[in-house]
C-alpha cells in the first residue's frame, strides 16, 4: 500500500482533501441580498478548481511566477480562484492593483468593473458571481467573462510540482510561501481545535491573514467544512446556526446571538 503524500504546497492540502473525503460538503455559501444558497463537496470545489487554474494556464497563459490581483469579495468563487492561482503556482496579491509592480492578471467582480479603467492590469476577468457561475450580464470591451470561458476547459490539472517555495500570497504586505501557507494552515487548525467534525461558520474579510487562514486552509488542514456568508442579514443568523449544525463561528457582526455562543455549543473562534 502507498503511503499518502505529505502535503508541501496549498495545492496538497486540497489534494488530501479530495482523496479522504470527497463528497462531504467543503464549502457553502450564502449571499443573503439574492436568497441564494449553493453547497459544493470537496470534490465539486476541486473541479471548479483544475477548470479555473486550466483557464489560467491554457487560456491565459499564465506561468508559475505570475501575479494575479483578487478583486473579489468573500465568494465560493474567491476561493476557487486562490486554490487555482495556488494550484498553477501563481503569486497572488490581495492588498489591492496599487500595491503590485511589474505585469499582473486582475480578477474582479462584475459590479465593481466601471472602477478598474486605470487598473494598469494585462488581463482583466470579470465575474458575475451569480451563485451557480452564470455569465456577466454586460462584458465591456478588453475583459474575459470568466463563467462563459471557464466551461471550456477541462475539470483535471495536476501541478506541474510543487510551489513549497515559492512565493504564493501577499497580503498586508506580507509574503507567504506555498510552505509557509501549509504551515499556518496546520498551526491554526490546531490552535482553533479544528477537525472533520467542525461546521465552521464565517464572516471575516477574506483579505487578510486571518480571513485566508479561517476561511479556507485551515478548514482544509483539519477536514472541517466552511460556511461563507455575503450580504450577511443578522435576522437570519439563529436559523443559519441550527439548520447548517454549526460548531464553530468566526468574526460574526457584533450584537448578533452567535457573539454571546461561547458558553454555548458553538464556539467562538478568532
Amino acid at each position: 500500500m502507498t503511503a499518502p503524500k505529505i502535503a508541501t504546497d496549498p495545492a496538497g492540502l486540497l489534494r488530501a482533501r479530495v482523496d479522504s473525503d470527497p463528497s462531504r460538503p467543503f464549502v457553502t455559501f450564502y449571499d443573503d441580498a439574492r436568497n441564494e444558497r449553493i453547497e459544493l463537496s470537496a470534490r465539486v470545489f476541486d473541479n471548479w478548481v483544475a477548470k479555473t487554474a486550466n483557464f489560467l494556464v491554457d487560456g491565459l497563459g499564465a506561468q508559475a511566477g505570475d501575479k494575479v490581483v483578487l478583486a473579489l469579495p468573500g465568494h465560493w468563487q474567491t476561493l476557487v480562484w486562490l486554490m487555482a492561482s495556488w494550484s498553477a503556482g501563481l503569486h497572488v496579491h490581495l492588498d489591492g492593483p496599487e500595491e503590485v509592480e511589474g505585469p499582473y492578471l486582475l480578477a474582479v467582480a462584475e459590479e465593481d468593473l466601471p472602477g478598474i479603467d486605470d487598473s494598469g492590469a494585462d488581463e482583466v476577468v470579470g465575474l458575475s458571481l451569480h451563485a451557480l457561475g452564470g455569465p456577466m450580464a454586460d462584458v465591456p470591451p478588453g475583459v474575459t467573462d470568466y463563467a462563459v470561458e471557464v466551461r471550456a476547459h477541462g475539470d483535471r490539472f495536476r501541478p506541474e510540482r510543487s510551489f513549497a517555495d515559492d512565493p504564493l500570497l501577499t497580503v498586508t504586505k506580507t509574503t507567504y510561501t506555498g510552505a509557509d501557507l501549509v504551515t499556518e494552515a496546520r498551526k491554526s487548525a490546531t490552535e482553533w481545535a479544528l477537525d472533520a467534525r467542525d461546521r465552521l461558520l464565517v464572516h471575516v474579510p477574506l483579505a487578510t491573514r486571518q480571513g485566508v487562514l479561517i476561511t479556507v486552509l485551515a478548514p482544509l488542514a483539519s477536514g472541517s467544512s466552511v460556511i461563507i456568508q455575503r450580504n450577511f442579514d443578522k435576522a437570519s443568523l439563529d436559523r443559519r446556526l441550527t439548520l447548517e449544525h454549526v460548531t464553530a463561528v468566526a468574526g460574526e457582526p457584533a450584537g448578533t446571538a452567535a457573539a454571546n455562543a461561547g458558553s454555548g455549543p458553538v464556539r467562538r473562534l478568532g
